[in-house]
Parts: structure tokens; C-alpha cells; sequence
């Protein structure tokens, strides 16, 4: 929704592309005074798009793309999932086979251009459109391409920066983090988001 309200043509992708109509079309209900470029198709016709975004619960997440290797060839793939597993009260960080989710799914589509983003991102306020999310976005890929054009979409979303956290292998620690800001969230009753101070310039 974020994507589209800022002029991006969007699709939205399901195993049934009737099931993405339903989403699409209680996502437009929301927002009945805008006009959104939003999309329904099943998987295959979203991974048509110029950029892929991969929004599945984790453990889903590789089986997903691997489905979709070939259309995925040379494509920047964003992973945002966050392997998580509540106990008790609270969530855990799980660490996948290859330590983080982008790990995981960049071995499934390997000629794909994978870059990890928005995990610390409140789905709130993504979804508030009247309000800007402010927050900076971390991204990390082995591919500068991703890199690049990861965080010229996060820099067309007001409030919201693109911070490059390096390679790949940074993503295990990024997508762990989210457990530590849901704890937070519950503990002071609020949705935390990521802003880092510091930087050059400022």
C-alpha cells in the first residue's frame, strides 16, 4: 500500500490469485479516496514484476521462490520475514540453516540478486497512509544492484531511510532484532521503530 501510494504499480501474489483479490481488494476498501495501483495475480504473475518482494511467513519464504527460480533469474528479490517463534509470553529468534531467512532464500533462487530490508518496519504504520513511518530501513545484499535498488524504493516512502548494513551475512543479526522490538512493544504498549544517529552529515 505504501509502494502504491507513492506512484508504484503493485501486485500482489498468492498461490491463488483468488485469494490475492480478496487481500487486494480489503486493502483498497481501506482506502476508498485513493487511487492505488494495486494489482492481484497468483505467484507467477507477481513474479513478473521489475521487483520482487517476498512478504510470506519465514519458514515459507524459500519454498516460495524456489517455486519461481526462473522467473526470479537477475532480479532483486527483497526478503523482509523474521524467523520468530513465540515461547510463553514472548518471541525467540530462530536462526535457519544458512543463519537468516535472505540467506536461506538467496540459496534458493542463486541467480537472483536477494537483498534483506524492512524487518524493523511497524506494519501499522505502514498501513497508515495519512501519516509517514519514520524510520530508517537497514538493507544488506552481496549484490550492490539490491543494494541500490532496495533503498531507492524505501527513499521514495516519507519519514522512512535506507541505511546500507553491508553483505548478506548481516541479515541473521537484522532479522533477530525484531524479537527484542516486539518485546518492547508489548512492554511499553507502543510500535517501536529503528532510527540510527551518528551518521556523516547529520
Amino acid at each position: 500500500m505504501r509502494l502504491a501510494a507513492v506512484g508504484h504499480e503493485v501486485v500482489l501474489g498468492s498461490r491463488s490469485a483468488e485469494r490475492a483479490e480478496e487481500v487486494r481488494a480489503g486493502l483498497l476498501e481501506l482506502w476508498p479516496g485513493r487511487e492505488l495501483a494495486i494489482g492481484a495475480a497468483d505467484n507467477a504473475g507477481a513474479a513478473a514484476a521489475d521487483v520482487v518482494v517476498v512478504a510470506t511467513p519465514w519458514d515459507g519464504a524459500a519454498p516460495t521462490v524456489a517455486a519461481l527460480a526462473e522467473a526470479l533469474d537477475g532480479k532483486v528479490v527483497i526478503s523482509m520475514a523474521n524467523a520468530l517463534t513465540r515461547v510463553g509470553k514472548e518471541f525467540q529468534p530462530l536462526i535457519p540453516p544458512r543463519g537468516s531467512v535472505a540467506a536461506d532464500v538467496q540459496a534458493a533462487v542463486p541467480r537472483a540478486l536477494v537483498a534483506a530490508a524492512f524487518h524493523h518496519v511497524p506494519a501499522k504504520e505502514l498501513g497508515a497512509l495519512d501519516h509517514p513511518v519514520e524510520c530508517d530501513v537497514l538493507v544488506c545484499s552481496d549484490h550492490p544492484e539490491a543494494t541500490e535498488v532496495t533503498s531507492a524504493l524505501i527513499a521514495d516512502i516519507p519519514g522512512m531511510r535506507a541505511l546500507d548494513a553491508g553483505r548478506l551475512t548481516a541479515a541473521g543479526a537484522i532479522e533477530s532484532l525484531t524479537a527484542v522490538l516486539i518485546g518492547m512493544n508489548v512492554r511499553y504498549r507502543t510500535r517501536l521503530s529503528v532510527r540510527l544517529t551518528g551518521l556523516p552529515g547529520e
